[in-house]
């Protein structure tokens, strides 16, 4: 396998990857569909009707949450780190339980398409509106930055695509494929792409598992030891302090990573829009049981999956990949199961980005077309079918943004799965202060949500933006590539990659200090009633005021 690599940057047979690569795309092309016929309404193509039962749901919030970060950058990072790989999937699976005793239930009851309708509920609609629409674009963004960077690494390592260029067609096209499905599924085609992918992950997930399980005797400290074999030398895959614990930045780095996963669940929009497709709030409960339980499974099995790719393929091999670290996965899978495994498990692979890429974008068209354009612009004085029209205009324009920077970070070699931890920074520094702050302080004023929100934005894009993910980052000896998104320039100033650490707690911050200086007093009337809804569910339908 490894002399194949290196002859032509591809692995298995191009042409018998292409096909399965192809038959899903065609299944979920027909699920899509069969599902749009359904879309009559704005609550149908926003939130599927709020008729998917809690079981439902939650496979659908697995399939939205493991997303190619999970998959491909987790057994990566574990492939290439060993213990502190882990750590994401540690992040990923604790984040739940905030979402579970802070926001699922209580979202679910006052809000009606979008995180919004909840921060703006007791607040001055117009400022508040478009300040939470632009943070759920900005989260979007970067989210989809990760996913778009994933499908562009996927595909190039099936068909062995070269060069800057040609890596930049195939996100494209990519791209334009996945905008495709939102235009036409919305949230219900979405929702059922999502609940196939999540069984069909999880499947293929256990299948390498107890293949990779086999090899070594179901033994897994054999296999930890087969991984510490081929470890980059002087590193204990074994142990902490691989990737965070080399100096004191690196450790605060871990600390500020691990808090964004932590806080991060509970504030991403396409989370919280998940809890609105369920009829009633015990239905939110258990979606997000449901998906505890299938998201910690899966991050169990990933853990085998990427110390069996650092023992069966090695890091090596890996960073020397179409993809670098995104490829253990399915480079793993072709050392286990040659083409065949390879095509599948890569296949599922594109249906899990391409499910949660529809998911963000539907999000986020919605988020502006029902926020900015419905409540901002027109006032409410809009028909429902003229604001779908706006939100899958929206969908075009997002995707076509996330292509340009999914290219961007898929020529740096970015490891998706710390993407993905950017944009829980920015949901955790935007969104939960203000989410937290309206659910459960009385006093909460305008002025203190827009403080937070754009203080917590601000912050945390403008921290990313002067640290060593956007330049400066060191030359990866591997790849002869620094790992910034932009290369031969440095203007970092910041020395952490994750900016949580300082962001989030200043957002909270805002969000106090500009309640406290507001002379707007609070709307003790609105804020009963919202109290009421939140612990009920009565009137969440009409949880929308003009």
């Amino acid at each position: 396998m490894r002399d194949l690599i290196a002859a032509d940057s591809t692995i298995g047979e191009p042409a018998v990857n292409i096909s399965i690569f192809g038959a899903f795309v065609l299944v979920t092309l027909f699920i899509t569909f069969r599902a749009s016929r359904n879309n009559k309404s704005a609550a149908d193509y926003y939130a599927a009707g709020r008729n998917i039962s809690g079981q439902q749901n939650g496979l659908a919030i697995a399939g939205d949450y493991l997303s190619a970060a999970s998959f491909l950058g987790i057994a990566g990072a574990i492939a290439v780190y060993g213990y502190d790989g882990f750590l994401y999937s540690i992040g990923f699976l604790v984040a739940w339980l905030v979402a579970l005793l802070l926001v699922a239930e209580l979202m679910r009851n006052t809000a009606r398409f979008t995180m919004a309708d909840v921060l703006a509920f007791r607040m001055q609609q117009r400022p508040v509106r478009m300040a939470a629409a632009i943070s759920t674009l900005a989260v979007s963004l970067f989210y989809l930055l990760a996913q778009m960077s994933g499908a562009g690494g996927l595909v190039t390592l099936l068909l062995g695509v070269t060069g800057d260029a040609a890596q930049a067609i195939v996100v494209t096209i990519v791209g334009a494929l996945m905008i495709f499905y939102v235009l036409v599924g919305g949230m219900r085609g979405t929702t059922y792409v999502q609940i196939i992918k999540a069984t069909l992950l999880i499947l293929g997930a256990f299948v390498m598992t107890v293949w990779v399980l086999g090899k070594y005797g179901f033994n897994l400290s054999s296999l930890i030891g087969g991984a510490q074999d081929l470890a980059v030398e002087g590193r204990d895959v074994a142990a902490p302090g691989a990737q965070y614990g080399l100096t004191d930045t690196t450790k605060l780095d871990f600390v500020s990573l691990g808090l964004a996963l932590v806080l991060g669940t509970a504030g991403l929009p396409h989370v919280l829009m998940r809890f609105y497709t369920v009829p009633t709030a015990k239905d939110a409960r258990r979606s997000v049981v449901w998906a505890i339980w299938l998201i910690g499974i899966f991050y169990l099995f990933s853990l085998v999956i990427g110390y069996g790719a650092g023992a069966l393929v090695g890091p090596a091999e890996i960073l020397a990949a179409p993809g670098a670290v995104n490829a253990a996965a399915p480079l793993l899978a072709f050392e286990l199961g040659g083409t065949v495994l390879l095509g599948i498990i890569a296949g599922v692979a594109f249906a899990t980005i391409l499910a949660v890429v529809a998911g963000l974008t539907i999000t986020a068209s919605a988020s502006f077309a029902h926020d900015v354009y419905a409540s901002v612009i027109k006032k409410g004085q809009v028909s429902p079918n003229g604001e779908v029209r706006v939100a899958r205009i929206t969908a075009v324009v997002i995707g076509a943004i996330s292509i340009g920077l999914g290219i961007l970070a898929l020529q740096a070699g970015l490891n998706i799965a710390f993407l993905v931890a950017l944009a829980f920074a920015v949901a955790a520094s935007a969104n939960l202060p203000t989410i937290i702050y309206t659910l459960f302080w009385k006093n909460f004023t305008t002025q203190g949500a827009l403080w937070s929100i754009y203080g917590g934005l601000i912050s945390c894009i403008g921290l990313i933006i002067f640290s060593p993910v956007v330049s400066g980052a060191p030359v990866n000896p591997t790849t002869g590539k620094s790992t910034s998104l932009i290369q031969d320039v440095d203007f970092s100033w910041f020395p952490l990659n994750n900016p949580g650490l300082v962001s989030i707690p200043l957002a909270f911050f805002l969000g106090w200090l500009g309640t406290k200086l507001s002379k707007e007093k609070p709307d003790i009337l609105k804020n009963a009633e919202m109290e009421v809804r939140a612990f009920t569910g009565i009137g969440a339908e009409k949880a929308v005021q003009h």
